[in-house]
């Protein structure tokens, strides 16, 4: 769980939702190609995280998780922003 505000969010849901998001916009399926994960770190801190799924013939389609502004950010193969979504929250932290 990954908690930086009084909020937590489910890790595994996300990857899982990232990974599938990226595949429907690179027309791949699903749990077939590798996704990396790298935290974002600005002064020391972690501010967010860099998904990346490594598709066939050097094909790679990114997202950034910005957990201050809690928004996923996609990218295409190009490189050129697509779309972004909230994330979506659990349940209060305790």
């Amino acid at each position: 769980m990954i908690g930086l505000s009084h909020r937590k969010i489910d890790y595994s849901t996300l990857c899982t939702t990232i990974e599938k998001r990226l595949c429907q916009l690179g027309h791949l399926e699903p749990n077939q190609f590798p996704m990396t994960q790298r935290e974002v770190i600005r002064g020391g801190k972690t501010v967010g995280v860099y998904f990346c799924v490594h598709g066939p013939r050097s094909v790679k389609l990114t997202a950034i998780c910005d957990l201050f502004k809690n928004t996923v950010i996609f990218y295409g193969s190009d490189g050129i922003r697509r779309e972004s979504m909230p994330i979506e929250f659990g349940q209060p932290a305790s």
